[in-house]
């Protein structure tokens, strides 16, 4: 419970949320470094009877949070574009979006080192690069890039309305942003307004939430194995909220509607 509260008191304040974000993902990057996982995101599974894509075999094991990626960055065609993932965790969406969505480069940042590191030695896929870079303030010049791609990385970040600029700032004119995270019921018409003060037209906003919850039940199972075997004890229960397990804090808002997964599509 104390480390609850401690958690909470942080992340009221941007500069302190960052670091206390950064340090964690550091930490990830540098205690478990197991081959097979490279994503870090709560995933999605179709509720409308959409088929899913085909993927190759070695791709499977992460349908669900490759269909996150899919459903976010496939709103509009990335084949030949120059495309800047920004907060690109352990690599494994920036791999697929290079390998399926075919830009012509795809640069993927992320603010924690390590984390950079272990996916430079981890992906070769041709037109991808990793670089440390902080989302609010992006180390490219203005009208870069076709598209940003972020997907469930800006809950962490200190002042969200700093990295939509950003993103609006590093795009081309026409340029594409696309994102999704999750946000207190109650903060989603402020998230928008924050878009649109960025400069952008949003032009669709989708909620996830269903296909997020069907996916944490389908992989839940496999989670909590995972948990347990690489995990130390003391750990356990911290991991079991990240990953978004049943009975935890995450899964049970998402459940009651407290929580909200959005996907925008907006233009700069």
């Amino acid at each position: 419970m104390w480390l609850a509260r401690f958690v909470a008191l942080l992340q009221r304040r941007p500069a302190s949320k960052r670091l206390l974000w950064r340090g964690w993902y550091q930490f990830l990057a540098a205690r478990y470094r197991q081959p097979d996982w490279t994503f870090m995101n709560y995933g999605f599974r179709a509720t409308d009877g959409t088929a899913p894509r085909a993927l190759e075999p070695a791709d499977e094991p992460d349908r669900s949070l490759i269909q996150l990626y899919d459903t976010v960055a496939g709103a509009v065609p990335l084949a030949g574009r120059e495309v800047l993932e920004v907060g690109c965790g352990r690599g494994g969406g920036a791999s697929f979006l290079a390998r399926y969505h075919g830009p012509r480069r795809l640069v993927a940042v992320d603010l924690a080192p390590r984390a950079v590191a272990l996916c430079r030695a981890r992906f070769s896929v041709p037109g991808l690069s990793f670089e440390v870079g902080d989302a609010e303030r992006l180390p490219f010049a203005a009208g870069t890039f076709d598209a940003v791609v972020n997907v469930e990385s800006s809950h962490c970040y200190g002042r969200i309305g700093a990295f939509f600029r950003e993103a609006r700032r590093v795009l081309r004119p026409g340029g594409a942003f696309l994102y999704a995270d999750f946000r207190p019921r109650e903060e989603v018409a402020r998230w928008r307004t924050a878009l649109g003060d960025a400069g952008f037209r949003v032009d669709a906003e989708r909620d996830l939430t269903p296909g997020v919850l069907a996916a944490l039940d389908a992989d839940d199972d496999g989670k909590r194995s995972m948990i347990a075997s690489l995990v130390d004890r003391p750990l356990r229960g911290v991991f079991n909220q990240f990953a978004g397990l049943r009975g935890t804090m995450i899964y049970d808002d998402f459940r009651s509607g407290a929580l909200t997964y959005r996907a925008f599509t907006a233009t700069a």
